[in-house]
């Protein structure tokens, strides 16, 4: 472990600061550096960092404790965090986490007493169609088995720095079941900037808006509209954001465009840059997708190299632009525009209040463009081929094509891209889901279906979706699935207002009580009680869609629920009698008046 006396000299705290310009805009990579080459953030780190960075101490300590994957307590050597999405528990992640503690005699949660490994979970990896995985230091592991995990046990064990283990661990396939215009065809890097220069920012625009390309994040707002906005705000700096924080369980298709065609979605960033006149951009990746980072970076240095990114793009004075990748460190609500902003400043990632909206003051207070992934890599294509062809693909209310994760109860999971329309249905059809109860579109946050729905249509104007579509069979308890949910956003709440930090914390109790079973109506009217509240008040996105797996299972499985309540009066979760179990065995009591009388 790293001699943690000395945080200044062991972890060289004035070079890393340094190597981010020294700008506290960038805490959040500077503590990300700090722990990997300490292993955690010494506390007596704390006060260097805030002297080099000239900010108060409280800002360094707020920033360190709000993202999930740091940590201020002593380092392990090796951290194993299992996916805990429900696709993962449905794949048996239960008993193979319980397996490698075993392998490793470390109990679930807890650091080894030798400081070696710590196992625990973790939100959605983003790995939902090669479940269960996990997260070694970081690092993705798909496809987990027994085997699959002696051989980790074995290499923890033996002290293997990472560096050393079998590369096949780290492998993860795309997947792309079924190809479109973003997966199937051809791309050349470049050839979408040509055709800007040549039409001009104006014309693209106007390209773009004849596409009528809507954001890919779920939301659906017309990307066009958001473009012009930036572009026609008052003077200023402005910028390009990508949101590469796929947190959304259930959602990996990012992940695949970022892999295999990350040319695409940086020249989507670059033709943004042209229309509205920025000269910088990000792409904030979130923390769970670090084993990209290095492939990412040789890709943004050969666009470089071939004049795609820099100054004079394409020998076009005036035309400078390049892109940073930013890591996230764990935090769901960072997909929420105004969050992940907060986080790009080095800040805890808390919603802003809005209006103003990004276009107007959002990075630095600086007018900026933000889009996820997909709808990048969509303008790039709108860019080379016109929006005439773009908008010929789906339905007039929603153009183009559409990628979908999918994953759950199906023999063939993975990616696949359809023109927006197409029927849950066929989409089950295709992945071979023979045996399909109910669908989460779109994550937790999105709308479950039941088997009466399936040619519902997967578009803007029926079902929206940021791409998540979660498949359970008939065998499946879709109370479960709810509870998962619940813990879910319980966990990733950012605490901000108190409907959501109060909110989704009495949701997931109550639905542990009901599991526990001491249920009764009194339960369900309280939930029915608290969605409302949570709905009409929460302060974003996150609380205002927390209480819908909830809401929407009760409305289409009520006998999930029914079930579960043992009276109609309220029943209390704490069992008192039951408590005193030990005390009546340590006196040898267990007649009647050693118990409390149930009425």
């Amino acid at each position: 472990m790293p001699d943690m006396s000395s945080p200044e000299n062991s972890c060289d705290l004035p070079g890393i600061v340094a190597r981010w310009g020294g700008d506290a805009a960038n805490l959040v990579q500077i503590l990300r550096e700090v722990q990997e080459a300490c292993g955690t953030i010494p506390p007596e780190a704390v006060d260097p960092l805030a002297r080099l960075l000239n900010v108060p101490r409280v800002r360094i300590e707020s920033t360190a404790s709000f993202y999930a994957f740091f940590h201020t307590g002593p380092g392990c050597a090796y951290t194993l965090l299992f996916s805990d999405n429900i696709i993962d528990h449905m794949a048996g992640k239960a008993g193979l986490k319980q397996y490698v503690c075993e392998k490793l005699w470390v109990e679930p949660g807890k650091r080894s007493e030798d400081g070696l490994v710590y196992v625990g979970d973790t939100a959605d990896i983003g790995l939902a169609d090669q479940a269960p995985a996990l997260l070694v230091n970081g690092h993705a592991v798909p496809s987990l088995d027994k085997t699959r995990l002696d051989l980790i046990a074995e290499l923890i064990r033996a002290r293997k720095p990472l560096a050393e283990w079998p590369p096949m661990l780290f492998e993860i396939p795309d997947q792309i079941r079924k190809a479109g215009p973003l997966t199937g065809e051809a791309f050349a890097p470049g050839a979408a900037l040509r055709r800007t220069l040549a039409r001009g920012a104006e014309a693209t625009l106007a390209e773009l808006e004849t596409s009528n390309l809507r954001g890919r994040g779920g939301a659906g707002f017309k990307t066009a509209i958001k473009w012009a906005s930036c572009r026609n705000a008052a003077s200023g700096a402005r910028y390009v954001v990508c949101n590469a924080d796929e947190g959304e369980p259930g959602t990996f298709k990012d992940r695949v465009l970022l892999n295999s065609h990350a040319d695409l979605v940086f020249e989507g960033m670059t033709v943004c840059a042209r229309v509205i006149g920025a000269r910088r951009g990000f792409l904030y990746l979130r923390g769970e997708y670090k084993n990209l980072f290095e492939k990412l970076q040789t890709v943004l240095a050969r666009r470089r190299e071939t004049g795609l990114l820099g100054e004079s793009i394409l020998g076009e004075a005036g035309f400078d632009f390049d892109i940073e990748i930013h890591l996230g460190a764990g935090a769901y609500i960072c997909g929420e525009e105004s969050a992940l902003i907060e986080s790009l400043e080095g800040k805890p990632g808390k919603p802003r209040n809005r209006p103003p909206f990004p276009d107007r003051r959002g990075y630095r207070d600086q007018p900026t463009v933000l889009n996820n992934v997909e709808t990048f890599a969509c303008a790039a294509k709108i860019a080379e081929q016109g929006g005439a062809w773009f908008a010929a693909i789906g339905t007039p209310q929603s153009t183009g094509s559409k990628l979908m994760s999918v994953s759950g109860d199906c023999r063939r999971p993975g990616v696949y891209e359809y023109p927006f329309g197409v029927t849950a249905r066929q989409v089950l059809i295709d992945c071979g889901a023979e045996n399909a109860y109910a669908v989460q579109v779109s994550g937790p946050s999105g709308m479950c279906i039941s088997f009466r729905e399936f040619d519902r249509r997967l578009c803007f104007e029926d079902l929206a979706s940021a791409g998540a579509f979660m498949v359970f069979s008939r065998q499946r308890d879709m109370f479960e699935v709810a509870r998962n949910f619940t813990h879910f956003f319980a966990h990733e709440s950012c605490g901000f207002c108190t409907p959501c930090r109060v909110g989704t914390s009495l949701l997931r109790n109550i639905m542990d009580k009901l599991a526990a079973g001491k249920g009764s109506v009194y339960d369900m009217n309280e939930m029915q009680r608290i969605m409302h509240i949570l709905r009409g008040m929460a302060h974003c996105g996150l609380g205002h869609t927390a209480a819908n797996p909830v809401v929407q299972t009760m409305e289409k499985f009520p006998d999930a629920y029914e079930k579960r309540l043992k009276k109609l009066d309220f029943e209390p979760a704490f069992d008192l009698d039951g408590a005193l179990a030990t005390a009546r065995l340590i006196t040898g009591r267990d007649d009647a008046w050693a118990h409390l009388a149930d009425d």
